[in-house]
């Protein structure tokens, strides 16, 4: 899982950017060989919004979420994340590609 704190301008639609950053690293880690097991990236990817007031908060998460992950689940976390923001889970295609 990787994560990705960035801001776009307005008219930069999310979908675009995340397109965009799919096909360049793909070329990048398939020719760079540093990367010999990868195949593609997943046809999934979440974006959220965020307040600046919040920018140290989510630097900071991220720079921890390796020992975060340790004893939280990627799996969990998202779970939660989903349900405390009202988003239904189809567990059919749950992190499912």
């Amino acid at each position: 899982m990787y994560t990705l704190f960035v801001t776009l301008p307005s008219k930069l639609a999310v979908a675009k950017f995340v397109q965009e950053i799919k096909s360049v690293t793909s070329i990048w880690l398939k020719e760079s060989g540093r990367f010999p097991r990868f195949d593609y990236w997943s046809r999934e990817y979440a974006a959220f919004t965020y307040s600046i007031r919040d920018k140290d908060l989510i630097i900071n998460y991220i720079r921890n979420q390796k020992e975060h992950h340790q004893t939280v689940s990627f799996q969990d976390e998202y779970r939660q994340l989903l349900i405390d923001n009202g988003i239904e889970i189809n567990e059919q295609y749950f992190l499912n590609d």
